[in-house]
């Protein structure tokens, strides 16, 4: 929430002298653990896979979750496990988004490898796919590393470092044809049908932005999903830096109101409680600050389609960030429980997939935001399931 948000809610004198003692010296950086992943990534390691894998880590993931295992026993191999501990039932319910983000994984490996000399091998689901509605301990993928002198570096390797997901107000200015199709042409190694939607189309701009609206809403008063976010957040440098994952609030008021016991997480706020409609308003006037969105429909929803869809958004968001745009997925109207059931089947017609032949892969912001920093990342070791 915006700082301004927080003073309203702690208008008491009482609470405001508490927090200003809080607040003193406080910053809104993250703390360099949290951060460590990102710098330098496996400059330190002799094994390839090693720097490759500091690499994959970095790949966007639902709630910043990260749940990627690999096994490394095997020499010049990779076995990729999903870590089942790090699910989100409630607003992912059949593993969806979790499948898309083993595909971002797989993706920036794939890049890294290149940047070696190295072809990655990868083989989908070699003991069997998942079932459509849950997964299991099975491997999501193995990845044999091959030297091949007929590998060429991908140029969008340069901005994995540099790739952000974006949740800032945009500038309204918009994103040129050529970026668009710059963008466009980096998902061709996956035959998936990608859009777009500016100020060009208002009337389909302004309905993009009421789908993307109401499924927020829906999301924070519905108990059960707004929990499963509030079970992730990792509030001021201390849990941040312990967990290095979900989602960080770092702003000093933030952190303020939860050393005095004003920023209660075990309970789901009211529908009409400050914590949920200040929490509308804002992302309210982020959709109305964005210029266009982005979108990624695929015919079928098996799970290699999934794994597949991951890769190609995230090359998506790659060479946005190469143009200097931002990205921020709109995943409250593309999940699968009941009570989304009309934003996604609005933002299915909007873009021309009905399902079930079709589905909405990823539905995202696209445009000029201000510099933020990376997520957290909690470091190779904490995937290594044995090497």
């Amino acid at each position: 929430m915006q700082r301004r948000q927080f003073i309203r809610l702690a208008g008491g004198g009482v609470i405001v002298a508490a927090t200003a003692t809080t607040l003193a010296g406080c910053s809104s950086a993250l703390p360099p653990e949290a951060m460590a992943a990102w710098q330098s990534p496996g400059q330190a390691e002799t094994d390839v896979r090693r720097w490759i894998l500091s690499h994959a880590i970095l790949a966007p993931h639902s709630h910043n979750l990260q749940s990627w295992l690999v096994d490394l026993s095997v020499p010049d191999e990779i076995t990729l496990f999903i870590d089942q501990k790090r699910l989100l039932p409630e607003t992912d319910p059949f593993s969806r988004q979790m499948m898309m983000s083993q595909g971002t994984f797989l993706e920036l490996l794939d890049l890294a490898a290149k940047q070696k000399g190295l072809r990655a091998e990868i083989v989908l689901f070699p003991q069997g796919v998942f079932p459509p509605t849950t997964v299991d301990a099975r491997p999501t993928a193995r990845i044999r590393l091959l030297a091949d002198a007929t590998v060429k570096p991908d140029p969008l390797f340069a901005h994995i470092l540099r790739r952000r997901t974006n949740r800032e107000t945009y500038e309204l200015r918009e994103p040129d044809a050529a970026v668009l199709q710059a963008i466009t042409a980096s998902v061709q190694p996956h035959p998936f049908r990608v859009g777009f939607v500016g100020s060009a189309q208002p009337e389909a701009l302004q309905q993009h932005r009421r789908i993307a609206k109401d499924a927020w809403r829906i999301e924070l008063v519905t108990p059960r999903t707004v929990m499963e976010s509030f079970q992730v957040l990792r509030v001021g440098p201390k849990e941040i830096a312990q967990h290095r994952d979900g989602i960080s609030l770092n702003d000093p008021m933030v952190r303020a109101l939860n050393a005095v016991g004003l920023f209660d997480r075990s309970v789901a706020p009211a529908a009409d409680d400050f914590a949920t409609t200040s929490q509308i308003e804002e992302f309210n006037t982020r959709i109305d600050s964005t210029p266009a969105f982005f979108w990624l429909v695929t015919e079928g929803n098996d799970r290699v389609t999934q794994v597949n869809a991951g890769r190609a958004y995230v090359r998506a968001q790659l060479a946005a960030t190469a143009a200097g745009l931002s990205m921020q997925p709109l995943s409250q109207a593309l999940q699968e429980y009941p009570e989304q059931a009309v934003p996604y089947a609005d933002i299915h017609q909007m873009v021309g997939a009905p399902a079930p032949r079709f589905t909405v892969q990823m539905w995202a912001r696209l445009g000029f935001a201000p510099l933020i920093e990376p997520s957290p990342r909690r470091g190779l070791a904490s995937h290594v399931l044995s090497a």
